[in-house]
């Protein structure tokens, strides 16, 4: 068992979580139920698997969350991508940086726990 509050990739994803909700506050209100909601949905999905994980009773559990939580990272991405397209948000920049970050964090704390894996 893990103490997922202590990591900082959970940490971070939290972070990203609250800047998603503010980017996403100035959506224009028809998109309420569309692309608001997934791409909110997606950024909480990446520290809720995180935390899911961490409370499994195996690395090898823990693996497939961070898989999870990483899938979700790309899709917050891409839905960033899309939004910026659809001129709702003129850019993210730091969110992207922040998105690359915890991708990153996300590969080499996988990596890591597979080590333990027996």
């Amino acid at each position: 068992m893990h103490k997922y509050k202590d990591l900082k990739v959970w940490q971070k994803a939290v972070q990203l979580t609250k800047l998603i909700y503010e980017l996403t506050s100035v959506f224009p209100t028809e998109e309420k139920f569309g692309l608001t909601n997934q791409i909110r949905r997606a950024s909480v999905s990446i520290p809720s698997n995180i935390a899911e994980g961490a409370g499994r009773n195996s690395d090898k559990e823990f693996v497939q969350f961070i898989a999870i939580a990483t899938g979700s990272c790309y899709e917050v991405e891409t839905q960033l991508i899309i939004a910026i397209e659809l001129k709702y948000l003129e850019s993210a920049d730091n969110v992207f940086k922040l998105i690359e970050e915890i991708q990153k964090m996300l590969f080499t704390f996988s990596n890591k726990l597979k080590t333990n894996i027996k």
